[in-house]
């Protein structure tokens, strides 16, 4: 225990006996007195309250312009501000790491940093209309990007970094977003008691009737897609249309653009209604006709011609000059599966071409330095994880390493400056072999992956026999004692995580039927035609990297696109893991080139209720995020 004098203390790094049980009660104490912000050493600790707590006002956000950390309370203001004065004192761009899981209040974390920013260093003091798109941002990423969870009513389904750019002033200037892993399953698919993205049931219950005349739509449970429950408590989906619409103006998309974005998300519910049965020899045939003709309608594609993709695709057969297309007839499964697939591209390339269009408005060419502002999934342990998970607790395998050393370096820079004599300490906290066992060719899980998908008989099964034939012998690697083919357990700075590799080698193909893409191709359209088109893979890669030319800074690297494999007609194609861990590779550059400051978002209670800290829940998280790891450093 610690004296009573330090109970609720501004830092935990503060406290005499540091422990993980002192540093829960000192939690504790502050969140029963609404003191969600607590500083843990390097970390600002913010714990959901799950109500309304009055310190967001412009009247606070002047307390905290222009002090130092140590004057006010600890606050996500107080962050920004240091990371605005260190960027404007040190000509040195920053960056703030907003982590937790879902619901822990990153979302929230990251609008107030814009809020802060757009009031402190805006033209307008806050209210012009760069501050508003700035602050506007959000709304539309949460209606195309957000979604209702069990843990969650507004869950960010997709990892982001803001760029907030200034010019030499020290004014705001400008922004551009980056975008990672939209979870594109949930478009066909969601757990009991979740609901599909925000704008499917605002453009539902929103749409004006006219609206929904054009765009032939119905209530929300006619769809197929959204097969489970619409309502949230406190939530009105009509006024966040509204809103949303506002929003998407603000940010540069017109209200003819608007149209074209909604009757898309119209198209993508009428063709999850698109029903097959099964005919003779198992080929698939059409139950009603209706639904694929909306589609075709809404997505301005000959209906025929769409109806042809889905039942009767054909597939390239032969090698070099000997190659033909062949016509096939699906399974009723397969062409299940070849509309779920399309449902899935269409809906990810519109969120892509959504922050395409915000960045074209917002990003400057010519900033002088930024704020990166990182909002991503925490590390995750479920009781099935698959290869999102991998993908996110590699990114916090990254985020922690780069943690790690950024802390070891700033302690052994104050040791050299005080002449302090040192041994350094292994705290085995170096994630580097779970990293390399991931990610480094020729060998690492996603490269054997990769490599697995351009066998054309690559199954998930052989894709875990190699895996284990490489890792056998490493540490941070396991199998189940009992038999479970598709399993493997690898060790993270977290903790063991068990992970299923079922459908892996096809998640990360992410496979699209050719004809269908040549259908998309026709589109009347505008937006459909655009983000099917051979150049935009290239152009999403290059223009919302975040070190690419259109948000460059001195401090950045110049603009570049990733690299892949050429298809027909210019167009890139890469598999899903390979792109990802590019776009990760790039963030970390740019990470490496700021001075970073780390916000961990925990959640005090899977209840969603506010005023209760269940202490193992908080614990697992401050563990996850790192933060009692970094007190033990």
């Amino acid at each position: 225990m610690n004296p009573p004098s330090f109970d609720g203390v501004e830092d935990c790094a503060h406290l005499p006996e540091l422990h993980n049980s002192t540093v829960l009660h000192n939690l504790r104490k502050r969140y029963a007195t609404d003191l969600i912000y607590t500083y843990s050493g390097l970390f600002l600790v913010a714990i959901n309250p799950y109500k309304n707590v009055p310190i967001y006002t412009p009247k606070i956000a002047d307390l905290y312009r222009g002090k130092r950390k140590d004057e006010v309370a600890p606050h996500i203001f107080a962050i920004s501000d240091y990371a605005y004065r260190q960027m404007l004192d040190n000509q040195m761009n920053q960056s703030m790491l907003i982590t937790g899981e879902s619901g822990a209040g990153k979302t929230e974390n990251t609008k107030k940093v814009i809020q802060y920013i757009a009031q402190v260093a805006g033209r307008s003091g806050g209210v012009g209309e760069l501050e508003t798109q700035l602050i506007e941002l959000n709304p539309v990423l949460e209606a195309f990007g957000n979604a209702k969870t069990t843990r969650n009513n507004n869950s960010s389904r997709f990892g982001k970094f803001i760029k907030l750019q200034f010019n030499h002033g020290g004014l705001v200037s400008g922004a551009s977003v980056r975008v990672y892993l939209l979870e594109k399953s949930r478009v066909i698919d969601q757990l009991k008691g979740e609901r599909n993205f925000h704008i499917f049931y605002q453009l539902l219950l929103g749409a004006t009737a006219e609206e929904k005349k054009n765009m032939l739509l119905d209530a929300p449970e006619a769809y197929y897609y959204l097969k489970h429950s619409s309502h949230i408590d406190g939530w009105n989906d009509v006024e966040e249309f509204k809103h949303t619409k506002v929003a998407m103006k603000s940010c540069g998309i017109s209200p003819s653009d608007q149209a074209d974005v909604f009757k898309i998300v119209a198209g993508i519910l009428h063709l999850g209604n698109t029903e097959f049965g099964a005919g003779p020899n198992d080929q698939a045939t059409l139950k009603n006709k209706l639904a694929v003709k909306n589609t075709a309608e809404l997505f301005m594609v000959n209906p025929e011609t769409l109806e042809k993709a889905l039942l009767k695709p054909r597939i390239e057969v032969g090698s070099g000059k000997a190659k033909e297309l062949v016509s096939t007839h699906l399974t009723k499964e397969k062409a299940e599966d070849s509309r779920d697939a399309m449902a899935k591209s269409v809906y990810n390339r519109l969120f892509l071409w959504i922050v395409n269009r915000m960045n074209k408005v917002l990003a400057k060419p010519d900033a002088a330095s930024f704020i990166g502002v990182l909002d991503i999934a925490g590390f995750e342990i479920f009781e099935k994880n698959t290869f999102e998970q991998l993908c996110i607790n590699y990114t916090n395998e990254r985020l922690q390493q780069f943690f790690n050393n950024y802390m070891f370096k700033l302690e052994q820079e104050e040791y050299e400056r005080e002449r302090i004599e040192w041994k350094f300490i292994n705290f085995g906290v170096d994630s580097q072999m779970t990293i390399d066992l991931i990610a480094r060719p020729p060998y690492g899980i996603l490269k054997i992956l990769d490599e697995e998908c351009l066998f054309p008989n690559g199954t998930d099964h052989s894709f875990m026999e190699k895996m284990d034939y490489h890792h056998k012998n490493s540490p941070k690697w396991a199998r189940p004692k009992t038999f479970e083919p598709n399993t493997f357990f690898l060790k993270h700075y977290a903790g063991e995580v068990k992970y299923d590799t079922s459908d892996w080698v096809m998640k990360n193909k992410d496979p699209l039927q050719k004809d269908l893409v040549q259908c998309l191709k026709t589109s009347k359209n505008k937006i459909v035609f655009e983000v099917f088109g051979d150049q935009f893979d290239a152009l999403t890669e290059r223009d919302a990297s975040p070190s690419s030319s259109r948000s460059s800074s001195p401090a950045t690297k110049g603009g570049k696109v990733l690299g892949g494999t050429r298809g027909a007609g210019g167009a890139q194609f890469q598999f899903v893991a390979k792109k990802y861990d590019a776009q990760l590779t790039d963030l970390m550059d740019v990470l490496g080139s700021t001075q970073p400051h780390f916000v961990r978002c925990i959640l005090p209670n899977y209840k969603q209720r506010p005023n209760l800290l269940n202490g193992p829940v908080v614990q697992e998280q401050l563990r996850y995020n790192g933060v009692l790891e970094g007190i033990r450093i």
